[in-house]
């Protein structure tokens, strides 16, 4: 399956809810960058993807978004299109 990136805290429901929807897809691995618990990955974060809010979810080098978007990519059947794609 894809690589997952996955920028996250350890208090974000919406973070969580994004674990379990890639997890229901076969995703066994997500590299989850916490940043809350250095500021500067936020930083870095931010630089990357223009946006203060997390998740922040990459599968490869493509930028989904936060969980809404994960969510409206499943419901449209392109999800597992693209998780197969970039593995």
């Amino acid at each position: 399956m894809a690589h997952i990136t996955m920028y996250t805290t350890g208090y974000c429901p919406y973070c969580t809810s994004a674990a379990r929807l890639l997890e229901s897809k076969g995703i066994t691995e997500i590299n989850k960058i916490r940043i809350d618990k250095d500021p500067e990955l936020r930083v870095a974060m931010m630089g990357r993807t223009g946006r203060r809010t997390v998740p922040q979810i990459y599968i490869g080098e493509l930028h989904i978004g936060g969980f809404d978007d994960l969510r409206a990519l499943d419901l449209a059947g392109e999800l597992e299109q693209l998780l197969v794609a970039e593995s």
